[in-house]
């Protein structure tokens, strides 16, 4: 079983490294991007035989006490089989 955690700044939050990649991608003819945000990806493998409702728990507290700083990011996660 795997966890893919995706972290992301708050909508309220400066972005200036997503502000950086949207105006490079501007200047090499991208200019139909509206906006970037940038963020962090996490894969989590999972021990076999974990119930999904415990592994819900288990990553949803893994994202929330040591991925993410809850006062400027959030985050979405899916599990896989």
């Amino acid at each position: 079983m795997k966890a893919h955690v995706y972290v992301t700044l708050k909508a309220s939050v400066l972005d200036p490294q997503g502000q950086t990649i949207q105006n490079a991608l501007r200047k090499i003819g991208f200019g139909d991007v509206n906006s970037v945000r940038q963020g962090k990806y996490f894969e989590l493998s999972l021990k076999d035989g974990l119930s999904a409702d415990a592994a819900r728990i288990q990553v949803e507290r893994i994202a929330r006490e040591v991925l993410t700083n809850p006062v400027i990011e959030q985050f979405t996660y899916r599990i896989e089989e």
